[in-house]
């Protein structure tokens, strides 16, 4: 063998693992597929949304949350602060309890399909769910608002969560690159999706109804929550209440707005700082607070909380 012949046969297995080494920065391997870690780092972020919506789900329809229901998918992650069973009837119950079965499917799916980490602290106390409301109409209600009061204020303080999460979903997906990380955020797009409209057919049912004991209507409670998430969030309109402006609804023909859309009936997008944003309840994604006391976890949510304010 001539030396060019010995050097080039050497120089193949050099860039090969060259090659290997470049590609092991850049992906993750889960099972038998291989996913870019921006794909885990988006999809991940999302737990998030999803440990809140389980356990705020479960307790208001069980008395009891993921330590029960599914331990293994806490992964040690400390029980959330406040929450407990709400007062519902056999409707609003029923369909609590299956969107709560339905978030611990999405926590098994995404931990499968891309790892996990440690449930974050979660702050579901009725005073949490105050301050929001509180900030939402910029004064004290009096008394406190109630999540766990009664049905509706059940679904009112649950029109505060999925909607946030759909929105991150829509943004997520325009950034995903494998066609395994788009099945799995389309799939948990769908159903988030349906528990929103699911949310929103129950209170424009009752948009004119008043909120006891505060002659406050359903619908000006939606508008109030749309328009606080609108300013906390930090990047304009993507956040419509039960009843609008006909300019803002579908084509512009009805003040209706049964779904939360833009000009062409198509789903708003947020990035996950804008989803920070809300959750927190600051308006600063580098500032915890309201439903996450010590932040959110993942490499995303713990990137922003890594610069100063």
């Amino acid at each position: 063998m001539s030396i060019n012949m010995h050097r080039e046969s050497m120089a193949i297995p050099i860039v090969a693992l060259m090659l290997i080494i470049f590609l092991s920065k850049s992906l993750l391997v889960f099972g038998t597929f291989t996913l870019p870690k921006s794909d885990v780092d988006e999809i991940q972020f999302s737990l998030n949304l999803e440990f809140l919506e389980a356990e705020f789900f479960l307790y208001g329809a069980l008395g009891n949350g993921l330590d029960r229901v599914a331990p293994e998918l806490t992964k040690g992650g400390p029980p959330p602060i406040g929450a407990r069973k709400a007062n519902l009837d056999n409707l609003t119950g029923d369909v609590i309890l299956q969107f709560a079965l339905q978030e611990v499917g999405h926590l098994r799916a995404i931990q499968k399909t891309v790892g996990g980490f440690p449930r974050p602290l979660l702050n579901l106390s009725s005073s949490a769910f105050a301050k929001e409301v509180n900030r939402a109409f910029g004064r004290e209600l009096r008394p406190p608002f109630n999540p766990y009061e009664n049905s509706l204020n059940f679904i009112i303080a649950s029109y505060i969560i999925p909607y946030v999460g759909l929105t991150g979903y829509v943004g997520a997906n325009q950034n995903l690159i494998e066609a395994t990380s788009k099945r799995l955020v389309a799939g948990l797009l769908g159903v988030e999706s349906g528990q929103d409209a699911v949310i929103r057919a129950l209170l424009y049912e009752r948009r004119e109804m008043k909120v006891a004991p505060y002659d406050i209507t359903v619908a000006e409670f939606t508008n109030r929550l749309s328009e606080l998430r609108n300013k906390v969030g930090g990047a304009g309109l993507k956040d419509e209440g039960l009843v609008v402006p006909m300019a803002l609804g579908a084509e512009g023909r009805v003040s209706g707005n049964v779904l939360s859309a833009d000009q062409n009936s198509l789903s708003y997008a947020r990035a996950p700082k804008e989803i920070l944003r809300i959750i927190y309840g600051t308006g600063d994604e580098r500032k915890p607070g309201g439903f996450f006391p010590n932040g959110a976890n993942g490499k995303i949510a713990r990137s922003y909380l890594s610069l100063p304010a």
